[in-house]
């Protein structure tokens, strides 16, 4: 997840909270015998918790960090189960990103670090399956080392990282991964896991739309929150790895328009400009969006995932979203009907290898 601007931002503010007492007065039946009410304790009003102010900027960071966190946590088993369908899009992965106080912008540096983030890499999400998990990886762990080699840290800890794993995951089964965790270094031999390599994306926008570059998928958040469950989500997600492993932004000359979609929609404020129409992508011809849904629906099955709802939820998109909003789903995607044709053939399809016990494959 890219973020991007540039503003700072002052600390927590808290406020004290001032306790009153309150006296109980009682009347006298005469000077000499106090009223039954006079011996009961003095009573007092428990303070209030002291109120915390969230300032704006940590608050939209934890947002987006939680939205990007489900987004991951919803595509992991389709990126590792699906290695097989992702055609020339599969590779090796230790299955586990990390982040450091830098890989977010500087209107975001001070929130970042208020949320634990320093110059040391750490582990922000473990894909489910993976050789990462199956290691015993964990969320917040900070990279120490890498077979041996102290791990990069800083501003270009990211890059040099990559740059450090890419030679070292051919030609291998596992990579050596030091890690601190609660104060001591915990060393593992990490299974790489074949997997697809799309990478997944938030879009910073509350338009109802996915899209696919051929390398990378982007899921709005206004997609994320008009899905209803992990099941819808992960068609969204399956749908847009299908278009990128059947090369369909290529075979329609439209490569380039989609990764500058996605490059702006992945910035903290988007340019509003192309939001405003279709941002100049062409819409799929029936019969590339229909292969597409059939392999998606392989994919999500795969991952473990139902697919039994699946066309209600296209048709309950397609209706609300229809295809006269120029920048929703339904526009780029316009064959509603010829598409529920090929998803309700292919969800009876796997519901039967399901009911037998088929390999799950197309």
């Amino acid at each position: 997840m890219r973020l991007t601007s540039g503003l700072r931002w002052q600390g927590l503010k808290r406020y004290t909270a001032i306790t009153l007492p309150i006296l109980l007065l009682a009347a006298c039946a005469n000077t000499e015998t106090a009223s039954p009410e006079a011996a009961k304790p003095t009573a007092t009003v428990s303070p209030k918790p002291a109120a915390v102010v969230v300032p704006p900027q940590q608050a939209e960071l934890k947002t987006l960090i939680g939205l990007q966190d489900r987004l991951y946590d919803v595509a992991a088993p389709l990126l590792v189960n699906n290695a097989l369908l992702c055609r020339n899009n599969a590779r090796n992965l230790l299955g586990f990103t990390a982040k450091t106080k830098y890989s977010f912008t500087a209107e975001f540096l001070a929130a970042a670090s208020s949320l634990g983030f320093t110059d040391q890499l750490q582990i922000t999400g473990v894909l489910a399956g993976s050789g990462a998990a199956k290691s015993g990886l964990q969320r917040g762990d900070l990279l120490v080392a890498i077979q041996d080699k102290p791990a990069p840290v800083g501003a270009d800890a990211e890059r040099q990282t990559a740059m450090m794993l890419g030679p070292l995951v051919n030609g291998r089964n596992n990579i050596k991964v030091t890690v601190a965790r609660s104060g001591s270094n915990l060393t593992m031999n990490v299974p790489l896991t074949r997997a697809c390599a799309f990478g997944i994306e938030l879009g910073n926008t509350d338009n109802v739309i996915s899209y696919a570059d051929g390398r990378r998928v982007l899921v709005s958040a206004g997609m994320m929150k008009f899905t209803q469950n992990d099941d819808e989500l992960a068609l969204v997600i399956a749908k847009e790895m299908a278009h990128n492993s059947l090369t369909h932004a290529s075979r329609q000359r439209n490569t380039a328009t989609m990764t500058g979609v996605i490059d702006n929609l992945i910035r903290l404020r988007p340019d509003a400009t192309p939001l405003s129409g279709a941002a100049g992508v062409k819409p799929f011809p029936q019969q590339l969006d229909a292969s597409a849904d059939r392999l998606a629906l392989y994919m999500v099955a795969r991952a473990g995932y139902k697919v039994d709802d699946a066309g209600a939820f296209w048709q309950r998109l397609a209706t609300q979203y229809p295809a006269t909003v120029l920048n929703g789903y339904t526009a780029i995607h316009p064959a509603t009907d010829y598409r529920m044709k090929a998803i309700d053939q292919t969800v009876s399809d796997i519901q039967a290898k399901q009911a037998t016990g088929t390999t799950i494959q197309p």
